[in-house]
């Protein structure tokens, strides 16, 4: 059995969270191994792709925080890399006056003194000069902490810090166990093709792919409540003559719609004269065995591209072209959890606070990188006195919330993901 060294930090999974975590604690003088079991940068999870939607509104009350510290750690990960990977632009909620998620996200704007502006209609026409519509019973509000960022290049951004600051990447290697130490303490960590490392602490962050790697392992395995969710993201067409309107430089927001279903979109950026817009939901499925259902054709696909053109026509139809259907089709993972919310917690059993866990992301984790990143490397390094510390950052996020209720956080207004 190849023996390749032992570790402070081992992180098992090179998306953005455990490559911002290998990049904290690479920064802070650990010897640290991030470990990917497809190519670095591979499409087949949840941080590949062209653009994610930043925003720091949300129904719930613990995210608006965690947003605007991450909105921090973003820029000081551009200025020490040297190039962008955040776009900044206003964020638009729009939805029926009556939404209680709406209400909630306005309540907390209010109670975290986030910049915003309540509009109707005829307001929000004026403020993006006539580019979108929605009916009189509808309200908007406009926050200024919005925009777009880059994951493929984000990710690329923590891995390259993470290797500036000494940390070793390694990908194409599967891992299969983890096992306590018993002599010397820390965690054994061991691959499909029979490698071992061993790390003093062992942060898991695998995406789609966490709940099989913590059922199997051989202490302490668990079934973690994490349903993975294959999503679908469409780009269409802006209609000739329209096409700056669109794009951030003329002030286009990224933006979210709640109703049945939830929709979501960005601005043009990454395709030239195309806008994204997408439903903010999908398919539940195996990671390993995916169907690319949208790209199929399918009967689920067809409905989820019809609501989307309904959508289209009512709120762009002069300047975007849904009759014709979207141009670009894209396929991403989902880690939904039952309540949405994310898992961020030691895994406990036999490895006591050896191995933190994060995932259970939802569809809206991206964003936070860098301040997952942050946390997990804070709980590896610091164990219960960290958590102690940032109890209340993490307490909506701990295993145990799902042991008296295994729909987990209750909440007051509804689901954002629609499952097919």
């Amino acid at each position: 059995m190849e023996n390749l060294g032992r570790f402070d930090v081992i992180v098992i999974g090179a998306g953005v969270m455990g490559s911002s975590a290998a990049y904290q604690a690479a920064k802070r003088g650990q010897k640290t191994l991030l470990i990917e079991q497809f190519d670095f940068l591979h499409y087949r999870g949840s941080s590949h792709g062209e653009s994610r939607t930043i925003r720091a509104t949300y129904p719930e009350s613990y995210y608006s925080p965690m947003v605007v510290e991450s909105e921090k750690l973003w820029r000081e990960a551009e200025l020490e890399i040297g190039y962008k990977v955040y776009f900044k632009t206003q964020q638009l909620d729009l939805g029926p006056v009556d939404n209680s998620s709406l209400r909630a996200l306005i309540a907390n704007c209010k109670k975290h003194t986030l910049s915003h502006q309540i509009l109707d209609r005829h307001r929000v026409k004026e403020h993006f000069t006539r580019k979108i519509e929605f009916p009189e019973d509808w309200i908007a509000v406009v926050t200024e902490l919005g925009g777009v960022l880059k994951p493929t290049k984000a990710v690329a951004m923590f891995q390259t810090l993470a290797i500036k600051h000494g940390a070793v990447l390694k990908d194409k290697t599967e891992i299969v166990d983890l096992v306590s130490d018993k002599h010397s303490g820390g965690v054994l960590v061991s691959s499909r093709s029979g490698e071992q490392f061993w790390g003093r602490k062992c942060v898991v962050t695998a995406g789609a792919w966490v709940s099989k790697l913590i059922q199997k392992v051989s202490n302490g395995g668990m079934i973690l409540p994490i349903q993975p969710v294959e999503t679908t993201v469409f780009y269409w067409k802006i209609k000739e003559g329209h096409e700056l309107d669109y794009t951030i430089e003329a002030g286009f927001p990224s933006f979210a719609s709640y109703g049945e279903p939830y929709i979501y979109g960005t601005p043009a950026l990454e395709f030239p004269d195309l806008i994204k817009v997408a439903v903010h939901g999908g398919r539940e499925c195996d990671p390993d065995k995916r169907t690319w259902w949208a790209a199929t054709g399918s009967e689920g696909a067809t409905i989820v591209i019809g609501h989307l053109k309904e959508w289209i026509k009512l709120r762009f139809g002069d300047g975007v072209d849904w009759e014709d259907g979207p141009v670009i089709t894209q396929s991403c993972l989902y880690s939904m959890t039952p309540d949405e919310d994310y898992i961020i917690d030691f895994l406990g059993g036999g490895f006591n606070e050896d191995v933190v866990v994060a995932g259970g992301f939802s569809g809206h984790g991206f964003k936070m990188a860098p301040l997952v990143g942050r946390i997990l490397t804070d709980l590896a390094i610091g164990g219960k006195a960290a958590a102690e510390q940032l109890d209340e950052d993490i307490k909506h996020f701990k295993l145990g919330r799902f042991e008296g209720n295994p729909r987990g956080n209750v909440k007051e207004f509804e689901d954002q993901v629609r499952l097919r």
